[in-house]
């Protein structure tokens, strides 16, 4: 038997994101949601395609496109050129599509992401602008098929971002797509809602002999949406050519569909090259001439990005890396988690990040709201955290209280100071209560005597049982101790 050959993955990746405009990409018609939205309510003559219109390019668009853009640290163009990208397709309106080719709006860019082996830098090759295509519904009705097409997405605004091939493995190409996403939602350009086709990627996937600096034959998976999908496509795709490989046999080059019920990629057609596409300059539209001062007057508007707020999280709140990233993926989150830090300075920010990201994150996970829809605001949820640090309340006490508060909107005094609920600290009543739970319960003393000591535990528990959970756990710990050694010895004498 021979020497099995190992092989490793070449990725890189297309992603297009609409932009969150108003109205579509060269014409006044409204964006609206296809999926909720009627057919074909949404279509005038520009995006429709009709003879003798003329687009006019959306300069919101090119605004978010720049944000995005400047935010992935690319070079921005001066002049860009609009191209016709030429492809016969049901849902494309006007025989082509208006994009950008030869010269886009930015270049050479960079995006830093996070994985198991450490932190790595993908290159971005391009981003360019161009216009979305309609949407076909595919139809099975008394035994026949047809197709049925609504233009209400034709001609909104796309951002195509693409990568050098500088991913190797599922697990990159995943924290990529993330990554990506996050950022898109930081600069405002894309709500990332990838359910409703917001956001799609398209790896470009092949492999060849581990150690070879030749790319092999490369496959196209198309228009994935969600990020399960994108990470078992890939490893699927890997591992198929890979065997194949091993096989004597070779990779055709071809765009591939993904079955996610088979979990198996599926050919549709063989892959296209550029001069497929016949490109040329379109020519009703100028070249896109971008004001120096606008742009930097953009870079100025960024936000502070996901990556430098993840390390500043880390270095200046010592917040683990995990906590640092789940914090940091969705902007209203790391803002809720500073707000709620700004109003209690004074509060270990590792336990209120816990807070967030444990109690705050399983309610919001249960009821399907986001961090801006609870009822508890960053200064409420800080004065439940502070009253736990300062022994106010213990922390069972407090998850209780929190419940209460996402339930009703009050605040944590409100709460505790209703039910009664202030932690008791009191060496006399702790005292009282450790001596009548030892009175009541004389067999499970004479275990731990007898050397049961985990009997211990259990007669903690009817302390804090007997204190309602109200009982300082820190009080009850040491009495009980003390009390216990007290007959331990009063026992061997």
């Amino acid at each position: 038997m021979g020497v099995r050959q190992d092989y490793e993955a070449v990725i890189g990746l297309e992603v297009h994101a609409e932009l969150q405009t108003e109205s579509k990409m060269f014409c006044a018609c409204p964006v609206v949601d296809s999926t909720v939205a009627a057919p074909n309510i949404a279509v005038c003559p520009v995006c429709a395609g009709m003879p003798g219109v003329l687009p006019v390019v959306n300069r919101r668009a090119v605004e978010l496109a720049l944000r995005v853009a400047l935010a992935l640290e690319c070079e921005i163009a001066p002049l860009s050129v609009f191209a016709r990208k030429n492809y016969f397709y049901p849902d494309l309106p006007k025989g082509y599509q208006i994009s950008q080719y030869e010269q886009p709006l930015a270049r050479n860019g960079g995006l830093t992401i996070f994985v198991s082996t450490g932190e790595k830098r993908v290159r971005i090759r391009r981003v360019h602008l161009e216009e979305d295509t309609g949407k076909l519904t595919h139809v099975e009705k008394n035994g026949q098929s047809y197709s049925l097409v609504d233009l209400n997405r034709a001609g909104v605004p796309l951002l195509e971002i693409v990568t050098e091939p500088d991913l190797h493995t599922p697990e990159e190409v995943r924290a990529y797509a993330m990554a990506l996403r996050s950022l898109l939602r930081y600069v405002g350009a894309n709500s990332g809602d990838m359910q409703k086709g917001v956001m799609r990627i398209e790896p470009n996937v092949s492999v060849r002999p581990a150690g070879s600096a030749e790319l092999g034959t490369r496959t196209e998976i198309k228009n994935l949406n969600s990020f399960r999908a994108l990470e078992r496509s890939v490893d699927y795709e890997i591992r198929r050519q890979s065997e194949l490989l091993r096989q004597g046999q070779r990779v055709v080059q071809q765009t591939l569909g993904w079955d996610e019920a088979r979990g198996v990629t599926v050919a549709q057609r063989s892959k296209e090259e550029a001069h497929d596409y016949r490109y040329f300059p379109e020519p009703d539209l100028p070249p896109l001439v971008l004001d120096p001062a606008w742009v930097e007057q953009i870079r100025r508007d960024l936000p502070e990005l996901p990556a430098a707020r993840y390390r500043r999280f880390q270095q200046q709140h010592g917040l683990s890396a995990y906590n640092a990233e789940v914090l940091v993926a969705e902007r209203p989150v790391a803002d809720y988690f500073e707000a709620a830090l700004a109003a209690r300075p004074e509060l270990p920010p590792k336990q209120l990040a816990n807070w967030i990201t444990g109690e705050l994150f399983g309610w919001m996970n249960t009821y399907n709201q986001s961090i801006d829809e609870i009822k508890v605001a960053p200064a409420a949820l800080a004065e439940l955290v502070g009253m736990v640090v300062s022994g106010e309340i213990n922390q069972n006490t407090a998850k209780s209280v929190l419940a209460e508060m996402l339930e009703s909107g009050k605040s944590a005094a409100q709460v505790v100071k209703e039910k009664g609920l202030r932690q008791v600290s009191d060496q006399a009543q702790i005292e009282a209560w450790v001596e009548q739970v030892l009175a009541d319960n004389p067999t499970q003393v004479e275990s731990y005597l007898s050397g049961k000591e985990t009997v211990a535990q259990w007669l903690f528990g009817q302390v804090m049982r007997l204190g309602r959970g109200q009982a300082n756990p820190q009080v009850v710990q040491q009495a009980l101790q003390r009390k216990l050694l007290a007959i331990k010895q009063s026992h061997t004498r």
